[in-house]
């Protein structure tokens, strides 16, 4: 039975420069709605959404628990060429959550292109137990820019030795852009496990430990990173 359900970015309203028209708070209908549909399913639902906070506009990737229980994480970088920054504020930490002894660090959009932010965190000891274990994008990623999607995803799979999903938006958006999907599960070396474009599409995985464990004794390639920080 699964227990985590990935949903695109501001998968409410879609993708949008107007937040002032779309924004919800914390208590607002949105919210409402995984909570009662977590509760519901008894399955963690997450997706992005735009919040109004403090007079600031977020948009804000909910984590939202079968028990009510929710966190969340405000996109880091904001997408200039289309002048998001103008409208929204930028987030300044990630999250990384757990479920059944998996470690999972959910971003947004944009992200992707910014490796040293999705960096498994550097670690004087090279303690393996402090790398998350899945890195999730959720995302409206036109089809005019598939390819750095997908070959993006993979990158970042290869460089962190993690499972990475890309869930992505399809069809035509407000202003006519086409969006192909293309979301993927890719393996912690770079294979496709999954990837499905140009259609509404619903897919399972079940993750085995014993995989990831096995890659990453056999490659332990992130031993050897080198230490630094972001400040």
């Amino acid at each position: 039975m699964s227990q985590v359900v990935l949903l695109p970015e501001t998968f409410s309203t879609g993708f949008s420069m107007r937040p002032e028209l779309w924004a919800e708070t914390m208590e607002g209908a949105t919210l409402h709605w995984l909570r009662d549909t977590a509760a519901r399913f008894r399955k963690i639902i997450t997706g992005s959404i735009i919040i109004e906070e403090d007079g600031k506009y977020y948009n804000r990737l909910i984590w939202m628990q079968p028990d009510g229980t929710h966190y969340h994480y405000d996109k880091r970088h904001l997408f200039a060429y289309g002048g998001e920054q103008e409208y929204f504020s930028a987030g300044e930490r990630r999250m990384i959550v757990q479920v059944n002894g998996w470690k999972i660090c959910p971003l947004i959009c944009y992200d992707l292109r910014f490796p040293v932010w999705a960096r498994q965190k550097p670690l004087a000891d090279k303690d393996e137990n402090d790398w998350y274990d899945i890195l999730i994008y959720v995302a409206n990623w036109p089809q005019r820019r598939s390819v750095p999607w997908k070959t993006l995803l993979q990158a970042r799979a290869i460089e962190n030795q993690c499972y990475v999903l890309g869930v992505n938006r399809i069809g035509n958006d407000g202003n006519g852009m086409y969006h192909s999907g293309d979301s993927s599960l890719i393996d912690p070396v770079g294979n496709i496990i999954w990837q499905e474009s140009d259609k509404a599409a619903v897919y399972t995985h079940t993750f085995h430990k014993e995989e990831l464990i096995q890659t990453r004794k056999q490659f332990p390639f992130l031993k050897d990173a080198d230490s630094f920080v972001l400040l």
